[in-house]
């Protein structure tokens, strides 16, 4: 009969290297996902950023652009429109037609202190 070996068969340590493998691989992945959103030039907090720029200032531009058709329109009228020109030179510098009156009232209470 034959001997059994005493023999004992050699022994693994890989298991610790493998569990620490598994969990490096598992760092990388989730590392590799939050580059992804966060990471590089823009990360998506600047880029939700910039679209909230962008949109303040496209509103910007049509304020803006409704302003610049009212001032065309404008200018338009005080150049064609008689009407308009009189109603300025009316309101703006005091001008009265021939054989018109200007009356001008005044506050009372502007008077108040003054010597007459």
């Amino acid at each position: 009969m034959a001997r059994p070996s005493i023999r004992a068969a050699p022994s693994t340590d890989y298991e610790g290297i493998d569990t620490l493998k598994v969990w490096l691989l598992r760092f990388a992945i989730v590392f590799a996902i939050y580059f992804a959103f966060q990471g590089g030039e823009y990360s998506t907090y600047d880029l939700f950023r910039q679209r909230d720029r962008e949109q303040a200032m496209e509103r910007m531009i049509d304020s803006l652009q409704r302003d610049v058709d009212s001032l065309k329109t404008l200018r338009r009228l005080i150049e064609t429109d008689p009407a308009t020109q009189e109603r300025i030179a009316r309101e703006e510098f005091g001008m009265v037609r021939e054989k018109e009156l200007l009356f001008r009232f005044l506050d009372p209470e502007s008077l108040k202190g003054k010597k007459r």
